[in-house]
């Protein structure tokens, strides 16, 4: 059988099959206890109209908390929202029994901003289009 490689169409069922498969993959590997642990995380920061003014997109998995993207508009920040977006996201982590958060950012993003919340820095790329790029952590403690 000859196989190739093309650039296709993106679609839902296309990034479904890969997704799917690596998850069935890993799932062979991690232990019963942490099989199924999967949730999406939306949390939105809107007015008493629904406004969208900003939020945190990201996902539980097996131990931890995963921040793709925080978000406030230029207009909302100094106000404390970013802020409270994290601690939301981190309240449900501790909900789920998560051991540690996990993001990154780019160096022009919010670096300053996530260490001055106890994350860490445990990997940089330096030349991610002209940019440092970061990746960070917070261990959680279970502890109320």
């Amino acid at each position: 059988m000859e196989l190739q490689i093309v650039n296709g169409p993106e679609t839902d069922h296309h990034k479904s099959y890969v997704t799917n498969k690596m998850i069935e993959f890993n799932l062979k590997h991690f232990p019963d206890e942490l099989k199924g642990r999967y949730q999406e995380v939306n949390l939105l920061l809107q007015d008493t109209a629904g406004h969208i003014y900003g939020g945190l997109v990201g996902e539980i998995c097996w131990n931890w908390l995963e921040v793709h993207y925080l978000f406030v508009e230029e207009a909302c920040r100094t106000f404390g929202y970013g802020k409270k977006l994290l601690s939301a996201a981190e309240t449900m982590a501790k909900e789920k029994k998560c051991d540690f958060i996990k993001l990154d950012t780019l160096s022009f993003q919010a670096l300053d901003f996530y260490l001055k919340q106890g994350f860490e820095v445990f990997g940089t790329i330096h030349n991610a289009g002209g940019y440092s790029h970061y990746y960070l952590t917070k261990e959680i403690s279970q502890k109320s």
